[in-house]
């Protein structure tokens, strides 16, 4: 079905058909009435690709994260979602599942489908490609990852200060020997969040025990949790601090499951992320709270802003965490 049939049908042009189509013209209303009818009779669908081609771009921006069943990451998603619908855009979204192959098959079919910009959560440390699609034209935005070296932009929470933090309240909650859960360490919001603790552990003359785990999952929070829980008591850390909330989460049921200890007066517990049931786990999770529509949101406004001035631009934005605490730790305040 082209528009010629229907502009056929309707005893109208086909530039005609194509102003009603893509609202590019006033057109009367009981034009726009009469080619409506006709492209409902005959089942008309608007070629959007081959619209694409002829534009040099789509009404798309793609966004890819290292997991969508996290909920972090479905928060991100969510406020850049909301950004594109104000802007008339849609978002296409890919799930890389923190493997580079799979990262840069949706970064091929993205740039297949002309999208407007990428907002890309890299799952690896070499950005050259993003760098590339970004030098031939489409506005590229990093999502809870800063740049570094590469001239990309970028929008992140401060993830060395949240490490600090966390370290800083389960110290003031009086733990002398605590313990850092996380991996893997090739992501360097973990890598972060390690070394703000480290530092803060550092500076209290403690030492910090690390736990490295391969994924960022309840799972994994539960495995590396029986290991901990099952260690004497003179090697078992006072305080755990998860990578996320995921593994905070799964951690818990591992000290619940198997062990007698209580959270928080044998091990207090904290985690990161403060997703949206943070404080309904059987004892509310302490969590350092990232502003995870926030970065969605502003993401898709600073590529959008990239985009309308046509001028490449190095942005960079960064926020600053915030520390929620609940009943899992040991100092104890109002929950929000």
């Amino acid at each position: 079905m082209s528009m010629r049939e229907v502009a056929a049908h309707a005893g109208v042009s086909v530039g005609t058909v194509s102003h009603v189509v893509n609202r590019s013209q006033k057109v009367s209303e009981d034009t726009i009435a009469k080619v409506s009818r006709s492209i409902e009779a005959l089942g008309f669908v608007r070629n959007a690709a081959a619209r694409q081609l002829r534009s040099g771009r789509s009404s798309s921006l793609g966004l890819v994260v290292l997991d969508t069943s996290n909920p972090f990451f479905a928060s991100v998603a969510h406020g850049a979602r909301e950004a594109c619908d104000e802007a008339g855009l849609s978002l296409l979204i890919g799930d890389s599942g923190t493997e580079e192959a799979r990262e840069s098959k949706y970064l091929d079919l993205f740039a297949e489908q002309r999208v407007n910009g990428l907002l890309v959560t890299p799952s690896g440390a070499d950005l050259s490609k993003l760098e590339g699609i970004a030098a031939r034209g489409t506005p590229v935005m990093l999502v809870d990852r800063e740049a570094g070296d590469y001239s990309l932009s970028s929008v992140t929470v401060d993830n060395v200060a949240g490490g600090r933090m966390a370290l800083d309240h389960l110290i003031a909650g009086g733990c002398t020997n605590p313990a850092f859960v996380g991996g893997p360490f090739s992501l360097p919001q973990v890598s972060d969040r390690a070394a703000g603790a480290r530092e803060r552990a550092a500076e209290s003359g403690l030492d910090l025990a690390v736990f490295e785990t391969a994924e960022l999952t309840i799972l994994a929070g539960r495995s590396i949790g029986e290991r901990i829980v099952s260690l004497p008591e003179d090697k078992r850390p006072g305080a755990v601090f998860c990578a996320n909330d995921l593994l905070a989460v799964g951690f818990m049921q591992a000290v619940i499951m198997f062990s007698a200890l209580r959270i928080p007066e044998d091990l207090a517990l904290i985690g990161y992320d403060d997703i949206d049931y943070a404080f309904s786990t059987i004892v509310p999770l302490t969590s350092i709270r990232q502003p995870a529509d926030l970065l969605g949101r502003t993401a898709v406004e600073s590529l959008l802003a990239e985009n309308a001035s046509g001028e490449q631009t190095h942005r960079d934005e960064k926020f600053t965490p915030e520390l929620v605490i609940r009943q899992s730790t040991r100092v104890v305040g109002a929950e929000t």
